[in-house]
């Protein structure tokens, strides 16, 4: 009994093993290469899938998704003989997994040898200042060469980044240094170009201030002759419609005398000749009254104060 229960296991383990082998689960966006007696049968897609046990087998499983891989820095030679290192990242997408499988060993190797190559090639045609501003340039170019060279291996190249393009540090300083002054020339134009126009914009405000002084002086000169004008017109008119004789022009001139003379600095002042008739006229008045009024002299008189001491 014993060496049939023996057997009877060993049968059982032997078809749960085939039934293990016989069915083949992919996952979704992945394959399978079946191989029969090493050689390739077909291709197993995403899915419950069946395979003859112990004849057919599973090869390679592939992801069929996009993949990212990153590459270290490479060091890379400008056309200016200047050595700077590339961090690059490839985004690529298996579409053939029988070709990814048979063309090439390693296709991830493959695409990375590739890469630096290329890269190489193209910056070995610029210089250090069109390598750190033509990134988008060099990106278009890897792709465009790593797209065709991967063909053939059932690999799509989507997309070509680089990460850094780091030049050497003395570069680096020299660079820093030459941003710096630009910087301060810039900021001293800004600067003196501020000045400037703040001058410009003082004068303007200067000029237009004098000038609405100017004509604002004008138009009060212009506005004070006028009044003046029109007061001596009343007065005059006034004074020729009041008819005035010599006797009232006589007396007014006397009461003006002290008035004239007031001040320290009225050491010398004129009477002048006109008055004489004035007088005369006003001299006959009080001669009339009293008797005369001596004292007074016709015709052009000076009288001298005498200086304070």
């Amino acid at each position: 009994m014993q060496p049939i229960i023996i057997v009877l296991i060993i049968l059982v383990v032997l078809v749960f093993i085939a039934l293990i082998k016989t069915i083949q689960v992919i996952p979704q966006a992945s394959a399978a290469i079946v191989e029969r007696f090493g050689r390739y049968t077909r291709t197993l897609n995403a899915g419950l899938n069946i395979v003859v046990p112990f004849i057919d087998s599973i090869r390679n499983r592939i992801d069929l998704r996009e993949q990212v891989v990153p590459f270290p820095p490479q060091p890379v030679i400008t056309q200016d003989n200047l050595v700077v290192n590339i961090d690059t990242v490839i985004y690529y997408q298996v579409t053939d997994a029988r070709a990814a499988t048979y063309e090439v060993a390693s296709y991830i190797q493959a695409i990375e040898q590739l890469t630096v190559t290329t890269l190489r090639n193209i910056i070995g045609g610029m210089d250090l200042e069109r390598t750190l501003t033509s990134r988008e340039e060099i990106n278009a170019a890897l792709r465009g060469v790593l797209d065709e060279a991967t063909g053939k291996w059932g690999i799509r190249v989507n997309r070509v980044e680089l990460k850094a393009i780091e030049p050497p540090t003395s570069i680096q300083d020299s660079m820093e240094k030459q941003m710096r002054a630009d910087r301060d020339k810039r900021a001293a134009i800004l600067t003196a170009e501020g000045i400037r126009q703040s001058a410009i914009l003082t004068a303007e405000g200067e000029k237009q201030s004098a000038i609405l002084r100017a004509e604002g002086e004008a138009k009060a000169s212009a506005l004070r002759a006028e009044g003046e004008s029109q007061a001596i017109r009343t007065v005059f008119e006034a004074i020729h419609a009041g008819d005035p004789d010599q006797k009232l022009l006589s007396y007014q001139y006397l009461q003006m005398l002290p008035k004239i003379a007031e001040g320290d600095a009225n050491k010398l002042w004129i009477v002048p000749s006109e008055i004489g008739d004035a007088l005369k006229g006003l001299s006959g008045a009080f001669g009339n009254l009293g008797g005369g009024a001596p004292g007074f002299n016709t015709g052009t008189e000076r009288r001298e104060q005498p200086p304070v001491q």
